[in-house]
């Protein structure tokens, strides 16, 4: 499996500072060097993810308020890839998914850094049902890789745009938490699954010395308390991590 990314990463440092912004975590500071303008107007990129989240309640309900500077796209396979709230079966999610990550964004030159490592975690808010989420949230995947640059440069035919990639091979990628396919039970309706794209919200360098919840459901966390479930965000949260992509999709059992 490859998760490759495109994109203009001294670029991405920057605009992470900005989506830091709506996301707070104490005593640590900005990737970026320079702080992104609190009012940076919007993308339509942003906007359509941001409007697709909130619809779907990932925002505020799976993880707080944050701006996307990423496209994030899962692929199963070649007729099924997450497309932002789109429907797929089950059974074909089977495999580990490939993940890429574009740059809609970036209008410039290439800055390569291969320092920085960047998590991708699977979470399902709707654990055993949406209705009655008392095991949200599940655990589907956890994955960590440093950057890996690659000389192969991306144009956009339609914008004209330039960008570059950067990969985490097979031999890089570590799993955390083994990605389990998705199994939403009998008469529950449809299930949410959110991938979201984290960085260390300092900017580190350093290796990552992830936590690992002892059990998917809650995230590891034992009780509900006082209505509040637990998942992907007390995860970042503990571990120093913000978003920057997301992407979700729906399954449901064909038994309704």
């Amino acid at each position: 499996m490859k998760l490759a990314f495109g994109l203009v990463t001294f670029g991405l440092l920057a605009r992470l500072g900005h989506a830091a912004n709506l996301v707070k975590f104490p005593d640590q500071h900005v990737l970026a060097g320079k702080p992104v303008n609190g009012d940076q107007p919007a993308t339509k990129f942003t906007k359509g993810v941001r409007k697709e989240l909130k619809k779907a309640e990932i925002i505020p309900t799976v993880i707080d308020d944050f701006v996307p500077t990423l496209d994030l796209e899962a692929n199963w396979s070649d007729h099924n890839q997450a497309s932002l709230g789109n429907t797929l079966k089950p059974e074909d999610l089977q495999d580990t998914p490939s993940v890429l990550l574009r740059d809609p964004l970036s209008s410039t030159a290439c800055r390569l850094r291969s320092s920085t490592s960047l998590v991708i975690v699977i979470t399902d808010p709707d654990a055993p049902s949406r209705d009655d989420p008392k095991w949200s949230e599940f655990c589907h995947w956890i994955a960590v890789g440093p950057l890996v640059t690659e000389d192969c440069p991306i144009m956009d035919e339609q914008t004209e745009t330039q960008g570059c990639c950067l990969s985490v091979s097979l031999g890089t990628l570590e799993d955390i938490v083994s990605y389990t396919p998705p199994a939403p039970p009998e008469k529950t309706g449809k299930h949410r699954y959110v991938i979201l794209a984290l960085a260390p919200f300092n900017g580190t360098s350093e290796k990552l010395h992830l936590s690992k919840p002892k059990e998917r459901k809650r995230w590891g966390h034992d009780e509900v308390v006082n209505g509040k479930t637990h998942g992907v965000r007390d995860w970042a949260v503990e571990n120093g991590l913000v978003p920057f992509a997301a992407n979700f999709i729906y399954a449901q059992n064909e038994k309704q």
